[in-house]
């Protein structure tokens, strides 16, 4: 129940940011620049120094030398091809790695063809919905491990979940004054996480062994690696503040660090 709840925290982020595109006049792009950054140095620490060496420890465990390695190697890069695969089948207009900087959402708002608008967002709402439901896989398992490894992921996945909010919500706002509408579709963006979680408790859960365990836990850090890099990184990047994405890195780096010697 708690892991069903921290993947539920998460995903519904999605709502703070279509609040946010309601209710502020203008962005603060160095914070979100910051925030990007810290959570694609949260998950690639986590991922490299937690996850992956925890795989490794629970399946030599089960197959002595290095077949056990192989096998979770093998399994972070399948986690990276499911959520490149994914990538690749949305379109790239409507993927919401190519729309999340708020200055491109924003422009979307002068554009006088207004039911184009209105598909656009509910095409992104889709996409991201799609997109999310392997971070709510991914949530879960790791919420399961323990909830010292499970907190600073949620609030990573919460982070990046903000601007895809309001990639969903400021088209159909524009398109159709109605705040409701474009608030409503960007939580139900966000449902897609619990029902990944859903996914891992009755398919996932039932079938849970130390192998399996491991091979999950390879397999999520392969995808939070790949959301750091092909999504997190670009789209802090893309504010125009270097060093302030990599001072975010850095110091999510550090945090992360910090967390794991204390508890």
């Amino acid at each position: 129940m708690i892991a069903l709840g921290l993947t539920l925290l998460a995903g519904m982020s999605t709502s703070v940011g279509a609040l946010m595109a309601f209710f502020t006049k203008s962005t603060n792009k160095k914070l979100l620049a910051g925030a990007l950054g810290l959570s694609a140095g949260v998950m690639l620490y986590v991922s490299f120094v937690d996850l992956l060496p925890m795989a490794f420890s629970e399946i030599s465990a089960v197959y002595l030398g290095k077949r056990g390695e192989v096998y979770a190697t093998l399994a972070f890069f399948a986690g990276i091809f499911l959520i490149t695969i994914i990538d690749f089948l949305i379109p790239e207009s409507e993927n919401p790695h190519e729309m999340q900087h708020m200055d491109s959402i924003n422009e979307l708002g002068k554009v006088k063809h207004e039911a184009h608008l209105h598909r656009t967002g509910m095409m992104m709402a889709l996409a991201i919905g799609i997109h999310n439901f392997p971070e709510g896989v991914a949530t879960f398992v790791s919420s399961l491990n323990g909830f010292e490894l499970a907190l600073p992921i949620v609030a990573a996945i919460a982070i990046h979940n903000i601007p895809e909010g309001v990639a969903v919500s400021m088209p159909i706002y524009h398109a159709t004054g109605n705040r409701k509408k474009a608030f409503t579709m960007a939580a139900l963006s966000g449902i897609a996480e619990p029902i990944g979680a859903l996914f891992g408790l009755f398919v996932i859960l039932p079938f849970w062994t130390p192998v399996v365990s491991s091979l999950l836990l390879a397999g999520v850090a392969g995808i939070m690696v790949y959301i750091s890099i092909d999504e997190l990184l670009p789209s802090a990047e893309g504010y125009g503040f270097h060093h302030i994405t990599i001072a975010g890195v850095i110091l999510g780096m550090a945090v992360m660090a910090l967390s794991l010697l204390l508890f």
